[in-house]
């Protein structure tokens, strides 16, 4: 397992609102880069939600920077940031590193400060390692059924498991 360091993240949750403030400065990190889609809400969802607006402040309130980087396309990423208005990036391409440098170049934020936040290992995990940053996985809200998504979460799975099992994390449904 070759690229198993590069898949594996710090730190595993259940849901994206069960990262606190408190884990993020406990960790060092100021500096918070999302990916949107299934990590906040689902592809359907247009724009933030409450809960995760509700989310998004607190962390704002206490000190936490925010930016999205989303393999998804500009106009996605433009109409669920548009009321927002944080540094944003589409089309980004993780694993590769060129937009997660490119939003903690524009947020300030060095290596030691930053994470990412995600769904998928493959993607989101393998870019915050590439960038050497703290990386951060929760499980898919609503995944896609294609087979390309199908593929790539078969392929993530023993990983997931192997990783929960190291670290004895309480089990999710991405973990399963």
């Amino acid at each position: 397992m070759i690229f198993e360091k590069y898949l594996k993240p710090d730190l595993m949750l259940n849901t994206y609102d069960e990262l606190t403030p408190e884990i993020l400065t406990q960790n060092g990190i100021n500096y918070l880069i999302c990916d949107i889609d299934n990590t906040l809400v689902t592809y359907d969802d247009e724009e933030p939600t409450k809960d995760v607006l509700i989310w998004m402040d607190k962390l704002q309130s206490a000190g936490i920077t925010i930016a999205f980087v989303s393999n998804n396309n500009k106009e996605r990423v433009d109409r669920f940031n548009r009321k927002l208005q944080y540094t944003a990036y589409a089309k980004s391409h993780k694993p590769l590193t060129g937009s997660v440098k490119a939003a903690m170049k524009d947020m300030g934020a060095d290596k030691k400060s930053a994470a990412l936040l995600g769904d998928q290992l493959l993607t989101d995990a393998a870019a915050a390692n590439f960038a050497g940053i703290y990386s951060i996985i929760v499980p898919p809200i609503k995944d896609k059924k294609n087979i390309f998504f199908k593929l790539k979460r078969k392929i993530e799975k023993p990983y997931i498991r192997k990783f929960r099992e190291e670290r004895q994390i309480s089990s999710c449904s991405l973990m399963k």
